[in-house]
C-alpha cells in the first residue's frame, strides 16, 4: 500500500499518527508480501478505506461494526455487509432487509449496495480491512485491529451521541472501547441465518437507532435503499 493512504481528509486528520506507527508499517509489509506472491486480496487496495471515504468523520452518526470483508470474488466494496448489485445477495443482508421490513415497514430493496446509508452518516466498519481471496479471517492477525480499535476509541473520545450497533460477540467485544455515558450501544445477535432468528429479527435496532437520533436533535436515517 501507499505510505499516504487513500483516506478522507477528515479521517486522516484524526488518524495520521497511526500511519507512522510500527504496527501499521507491518500491515503494509504483509499486504505487499501477499501481492508480490500473487495472492488476490479483497477489497482492491484503492478501496481499503472506502468506509472512511463514504462516511467522513465530521458527518458520522451511526457505527455498524463487523469482522472482515467478504472473501468471494468482487464482493468486497470496502464497507461491511454491502456488495455490488451484480453480486448474489448475501444471506446476512437478506435478514437485515427483513428486519427493516418488519420494524419500519420498508420495501425489500432490489439493490445490495448500502452506499445510500453511508452518505447519511452510517459508518460501515470492518474491524479487519483486508482478506485473502477465498480465505476468511486470513488477515485477522496482521494488526488491523490495532488500527480499527483506535478508530473506535477516537470516535468515542471525539464525538458525542453516536449510535454503535454491535451485532454478535465479536462486535460486542469492542464495547470496552466506547464511553457509554456519552454514546449509545445497541447489541443483538448477528443477522446471519445461523443466529438472526435468536434475536436480530425482532431487535428493532434500526427503529431504535432513529429514535435515539431524533431524541438528540439529529436527522434520522432513511434506511430505505
Amino acid at each position: 500500500m501507499n505510505k499516504n493512504p487513500n483516506i478522507d481528509e477528515s479521517w486522516y486528520n484524526v488518524l495520521k499518527n497511526e500511519f507512522e506507527k510500527p504496527y501499521y508499517k507491518n500491515i503494509n509489509q504483509k499486504i505487499e508480501a501477499d501481492i508480490n506472491s500473487w495472492i488476490t486480496l479483497y477489497p482492491k487496495t484503492e478501496n481499503i478505506f472506502q468506509a472512511f471515504n463514504k462516511t467522513p468523520f465530521n458527518k458520522l452518526k451511526v457505527v455498524i461494526l463487523w469482522q472482515d470483508p467478504y472473501h468471494g470474488e468482487w464482493q468486497a466494496q470496502g464497507f461491511c455487509f454491502s456488495v455490488p448489485d451484480n453480486m448474489k445477495q448475501p444471506p446476512s443482508l437478506k435478514n437485515i432487509y427483513k428486519e427493516l421490513n418488519r420494524s419500519l415497514w420498508l420495501d425489500i430493496p432490489k439493490s445490495w449496495d448500502l452506499t445510500p446509508w453511508t452518505k447519511q452518516g452510517v459508518f460501515l466498519l470492518n474491524a479487519i480491512l483486508t482478506v485473502q481471496a477465498g480465505n476468511p479471517a486470513s488477515h485477522a492477525k496482521i494488526w488491523w485491529e490495532n488500527f480499527t480499535d483506535h478508530v473506535i476509541k477516537t470516535i468515542s473520545d471525539e464525538k458525542q451521541w453516536i449510535v454503535f450497533m454491535l451485532w454478535w460477540a465479536f462486535a460486542q467485544s469492542k464495547k470496552k472501547l466506547i464511553d457509554t455515558k456519552k454514546h449509545f450501544v445497541l447489541e443483538t445477535t448477528h443477522p446471519s441465518p445461523f443466529s438472526a432468528h435468536r434475536w436480530f429479527l425482532w431487535s428493532n435496532c434500526f427503529k431504535e437507532t432513529n429514535e435515539l437520533l431524533i431524541k438528540n436533535w439529529k436527522i434520522p436515517i432513511n434506511w430505505q435503499i
